[in-house]
């Protein structure tokens, strides 16, 4: 399980990256809020351990940017912030639970285990940069500009996109479109990437779906 912490306390991410690491989570650290949204947007987590008072930009603002760009990690404020409104605050913007400093590790630990435990919602809508899709109608635009994609163009995309900025391989790929034991040495499947590509990238000067030689595609924004 990866876990995202957005915390600018050095102590603090220190004693929590420990912690956690000894539990079997895999930690990654943000020390502000510009940097912790962007790998929010960009990578996939299991859970969000979200500081509300950061640089740059603070926690509140974070989590309302990801929720509003579909982002559906559950997400865990820390913060030494406890009166009501401002717990009220952190649910309503998109907080799953709200947790004031000082803690105890052992009930921080169990609150993870509790978010990890709840089954993940399934989004109607997915953002990567400029590129939208909407998986209830299944429709896809860039820039604002819809893209006219096949059933199968648009579930590729959308599968690329799930990954979070993670490498998916040829196999992973076939399998999941043609729902089969899709021999990968074909080139129907890379007829299938080079036409996604010259209507997702090709009017655009940045290029989102990039291949990686010997392992598969990628997909990536900022």
């Amino acid at each position: 399980m990866r876990i995202l912490l957005i915390e600018d306390q050095k102590k603090m991410s220190a004693f929590l990256e420990k912690g956690l690491g000894e539990a079997g989570y895999e930690i990654e650290i943000a020390t502000d809020g510009d940097a912790g949204l962007a790998l929010t947007l960009t990578r996939r987590f299991d859970l969000l351990l979200v500081d509300v008072m950061l640089p740059k930009k603070d926690g509140w603002t974070v989590v309302e940017e990801a929720r509003a760009a579909g982002v559906r990690t559950p997400i865990l404020f820390l913060t030494a912030r406890d009166s009501v409104p401002d717990r009220v605050k952190g649910l309503e913007l998109g907080g799953d639970d709200y947790l004031v400093k000082p803690f105890a590790f052992t009930e921080l630990l169990a609150r993870v285990r509790s978010l990890l435990r709840r089954p993940a919602a399934s989004p109607e809508h997915l953002r990567v940069d400029d590129l939208e899709l909407d998986l209830r109608r299944n429709q896809a635009s860039r820039g604002g500009a819809p893209l006219h994609l096949t059933a199968k163009e648009f579930l590729l995309l959308a599968h690329l996109v799930r990954a979070g900025g993670e490498v998916v391989s040829r196999e992973e790929v076939a399998g999941h479109v043609w729902g089969i034991d899709f021999r990968t040495s074909t080139n129907v499947l890379d007829v299938m990437v080079r036409r996604l590509r010259a209507k997702v990238d090709d009017p655009y000067p940045k290029k989102l779906i990039h291949t990686v030689r010997g392992a598969g595609y990628v997909l990536k924004g900022n």
